[in-house]
């Protein structure tokens, strides 16, 4: 009997298709790659977003001023500018440990947010 459900496991690990497609795994990595997602900063579809308001003092005119820090836009980058802000990141962005895989997953996934817009025009 155990022989029986051992062969039954293995034959359909060997004949089941993928567990989730590629593109559900860039949503995921999109949404939280390794712990806070790229959605929180940089908006659900790519296109920026404001991460915080705050006041400061400005020294050049000696008041405070409003201010806010934006994620940029990242759904028109090619890809070598959008590998180097994940693999070396500046400022207030994380550093991810992604694959080579992961990374070319999410860019096609970001990219393809520019790809709506167009076909909806």
């Amino acid at each position: 009997m155990r022989k029986l459900a051992l062969f039954s496991l293995l034959f359909g690990y060997l004949f089941a298709s993928d567990f989730i497609t590629k593109t559900e795994y860039a949503k995921m990595l999109y949404s939280n790659p390794r712990g806070i997602g790229c959605d929180k900063c940089h908006g659900k579809k790519g296109e920026g977003a404001l991460i915080a308001k705050f006041r400061r003092f400005d020294k050049k005119l000696n008041k405070v001023v409003d201010d806010e820090l934006r994620a940029p836009r990242i759904n028109d980058l090619d890809f070598w500018t959008f590998q180097k802000a994940v693999v070396s990141p500046k400022g207030m962005m994380p550093t991810y440990f992604l694959t080579d895989e992961e990374m070319v997953l999410l860019y096609e996934y970001v990219i393809n947010f520019n790809k709506d817009k167009k076909d909806e025009k």
